[in-house]
């Protein structure tokens, strides 16, 4: 078909038509990815829910006197959550990184324990006595009832004093609150939860060699080691990478001119500059969005800096005892909220703002909507925050809607649901502004794509609802990470990509038909490893080994698509950055588009080399739960979906500010410390921490490389403190400046909100170019072919 030039900027929608822009075979790609990934995941749920370690209704010792039940265990388990113990320690290596995996932990106290009466009994071959004893799997299908021998029995009851000490008279020193949990009905019921976990991790899975945890942790003294499936499918990961980029390397080779960013054929076009853009109250309404977004980050960033400050200094805050008040595990609960919180309330505002330049139109009294929305996210962050520190403190009890959850998904039950209501309600305000659009719209056009990869962001965050608090730790986990990694790092890197791709568009960079070009192929490169290699994060959490072989083959394919981006990298910053297009109008969106650059180098490197590090199997195997876990944390999260949460700020506040106020300076200075910022984070401290933590483990035990003692030594100590001048930079540098921009863009908002014709209804047909006549007469050809 025909394209006429309205393609270019995505078409008004009275220009647009119901024939689709996309070739057949792009739309047919997307939906064979999509439709194996869930077959496939739908298979592996089947097998989470049948197949994974097992919870008994009562545990009992030898002479059949229940020792605890399935009950304590759940209560446990919603413990460890509603009072912070998820972001303070870990259990099968999720959670945070201060305190010890309580599943190693347990079985290294226990094994110790047992050996201790077998020595004192005279019994011959220790070692193997206990090898026996935990690794006997004497838990029976039939009645739901685990035994315990005498000796784990007796080791058991001790674990329940050491647990009592730990949590209460030793629980400052450990880097908690004081006397944090001391009610003995508590203890024994996270002594249950931890003692269950341990179990699983020794005890061997009913017709194999190896444990319910594929023989993890690493622990000598039940003779758990790397299994062979560990090794095999690490050894096949490296080769679907190796073959995977050479694939790709050749496809992109014979048709680098037909896939990718590419401005050949885009028209010469003169940009219109900040002052004669008009905007419409919803897109002025955004200031505030993008105003709150700014103080949420940094408060993130403030409560970044302070975890890690506990990590180099457990006593004190510079001489004060703030840990009485804002102890680790809420400060560290608090900054992964606002992690995920503060650039998805980014990403809400820039839906709004781009909305209107789609549909050339804005309904009437959609800016009420935005203020309202805006309203709404208030509530949820504050009233999830307060609820946090309530539950942390004790206050709220456990396994309520208003108590903590799991690890990235700590809101309470009630604010997760008002979350989703509230996402939900952005997609109608959205949805609201493209309708006109929307109705003479193909269903592959620009317009419905970016409505469809919206409308995925409140479902498939919605997923995380099957998580409960009391829900078996195996089946929570295998939804957890269903929001952590499947609606992270693919379906809102779904939505990145077609947000990226219609600022081009609306900018005249690129013709539809290549931003569409890119989006299907970024779907099915993302989708085809990013789906299933969600399975990456659950090869130690009980499931069955289908669940690792599938999840380390797959995730090593996610790579592959950030080893293209780093090859279109030129090529897009070229495309972005074009000063002159025809006249001597500058391009207006230089840091925008320069966060935007960042967003690809982040991608590839944290997202891509340094997840690549940790997700093979056998490495994963020693350090998962380590500093190499939090090293691509801050890499993946800060660098891509803060920098591109950013990059949509610069653009919006581009338009947003008089050009006559516009601080060059402090959007330059912005940029460049925080990406320097992040890169001292990442090299100066977390990267060699990892690295030295990760050797620990491999030459001394995981329990060893996990323990206080090993994190307090003089030289990790020194590493800890050699982040602070990247922090400081950081925050100083990257986030207050940003925070200034923000105070210009409210108060040119609240100067001009009276004046006649600040705000309008209606825009033009290419809102932010002017397309010069020469290139108004050219004409192209339209399909996008695979």
């Amino acid at each position: 078909m025909a394209i006429n030039t309205t393609d270019s900027a995505g078409g008004a929608a009275a220009k647009n038509t119901k024939e689709s822009p996309i070739g057949k075979g792009w739309v047919q790609g997307v939906a064979l990815v999509m439709v194996f990934g869930f077959f496939v995941m739908g298979i592996l749920a089947y097998r989470t829910y049948t197949a994974s370690m097992p919870m008994p209704d009562t545990v009992v010792d030898e002479g059949g006197d229940v020792l605890f039940t399935g009950a304590d265990i759940t209560r446990g388990q919603e413990l460890f959550q509603a009072r912070g113990l998820m972001q303070y320690g870990s259990v099968h290596g999720h959670g945070a990184y201060l305190g010890p995996d309580y599943t190693a932990d347990y079985l290294r106290r226990a094994t110790d324990d047992v050996a201790g009466q077998f020595e004192r009994a005279g019994v011959a071959q220790v070692h193997d006595r206990v090898v026996s004893e935990f690794r006997t799997n004497r838990f029976d299908e039939a009645t739901k009832t685990l035994v315990f021998t005498d000796a784990q029995t007796a080791a058991f009851d001790r674990l329940r004093a050491h647990y009592t000490a730990h949590f209460g008279v030793d629980a400052k020193k450990n880097g908690l609150s004081a006397d944090m949990i001391t009610d003995p009905a508590d203890i024994d019921d996270l002594t249950a939860f931890f003692a269950w976990s341990a179990w699983a991790s020794a005890a061997e899975r009913p017709g194999h060699n190896y444990t319910y945890t594929n023989n993890w942790p690493a622990e000598p003294r039940v003779e758990n080691g790397p299994t062979a499936d560990l090794i095999v499918w690490s050894a096949l990961s490296l080769v679907a990478l190796l073959g995977g980029t050479g694939i790709l390397f050749a496809v992109y080779g014979r048709w680098s001119q037909r896939i990718g960013w590419h401005a050949a054929d885009a028209p010469s076009i003169s940009y219109k500059q900040p002052d004669e853009v008009t905007l419409t109250a919803s897109q002025r309404a955004a200031a505030w969005f993008f105003a709150i977004v700014s103080l949420l980050f940094l408060a993130q960033a403030l409560l970044g800096a302070l975890t890690e400050h506990y990590r180099a200094d457990l006593s004190s805050f510079f001489g004060l005892d703030l840990a009485e008040l804002l102890p680790y595990n809420l400060a560290r609960t608090w900054h992964v909220q606002l992690a995920l919180l503060w650039p998805a309330a980014a990403f809400l505002a820039a839906g709004i703002f781009l909305t209107p330049f789609i549909t050339r139109r804005e309904p009437k009294r959609q800016h009420w909507l935005t203020y309202g929305l805006l309203g709404a996210v208030t509530v949820v962050v504050v009233g999830s925050l307060l609820s946090e520190a309530l539950s942390i403190f004790g206050i709220i009890p456990e396994g309520t809607l208003f108590s903590q959850q799991w690890e990235y998904l700590d809101l309470p039950r009630i604010w997760q649901i008002l979350l989703i209501v509230g996402l939900f309600m952005w997609i109608a305000i959205v949805f609201r502004g493209l309708r006109s659009s929307l109705k003479t719209a193909a269903k592959t056009s620009m317009p419905w794509l970016f409505f469809f990869a919206g409308l995925a962001i409140p479902a498939f965050y919605a997923v995380g609802l099957l998580a409960g608090s009391d829900t078996h730790f195996t089946v929570a986990e295998f939804w957890r990470f269903w929001v952590v990694h499947l609606w992270v790092e693919d379906f809102l890197e779904l939505f990145t990509t077609v947000m990226v791709a219609y600022i081009f568009v609306l900018l005249g960079v690129v013709r539809q038909r290549i931003a569409l070009g890119i989006i299907f192929l970024d779907v099915i490169l993302y989708s085809a490893g990013g789906v299933i290699g969600t399975m990456h994060h659950l090869y130690f959490s009980g499931t069955p080994v289908e669940h690792m072989a599938l999840g380390a083959f797959f995730s090593a394919a996610e790579v592959i698509p950030l080893t293209f981006l780093t090859v279109e990298a030129w090529t897009f910053l070229q495309l972005g950055s074009r000063q002159q297009t025809g006249d001597s109008k500058p391009f207006p969106h230089r840091w925008a588009v320069m966060f935007l650059v960042a967003v690809g180098f982040w991608n590839f490197l944290g997202a891509g080399v340094f997840g690549f590090l940790i997700n093979l199997p056998i490495v994963s195997y020693y350090q998962i739960g380590t500093a190499l876990t939090a090293n691509h944390a801050h890499g993946a999260m800060m660098g891509v979906y803060g920098m591109l949460a950013m990059g949509v700020a610069m653009f919006a506040y581009r338009y947003l500010i008089p050009a006559d106020k516009w601080p060059e300076k402090l959007a330059r200075l912005s940029f460049w410390s925080l990406n320097i910022g992040l890169a001292w984070m990442v090299f100066a401290t977390l990267l060699p921490l990892g690295v030295l933590q990760l050797y620990h483990s491999v030459n001394e035990g995981y329990y060893e490389a996990r323990s206080l003692g090993y994190l307090t030594q003089p030289g990790n100590v020194l590493l800890e403190w050699m982040r602070m001048p990247g922090d400081i930079l950081f925050i100083g540098g990257g986030i207050l400046p940003f925070i200034w921009i923000s105070w210009v863009a409210v108060r040119s908002f609240w100067q001009s909100r009276n004046t006649s014709g600040s705000a309008v209804e209606e825009l033009p047909d290419e809102p932010l170019y002017t397309e010069l006549p020469a290139a108004a007469a050219a004409t192209e050809d339209g399909d996008v072919k695979p």
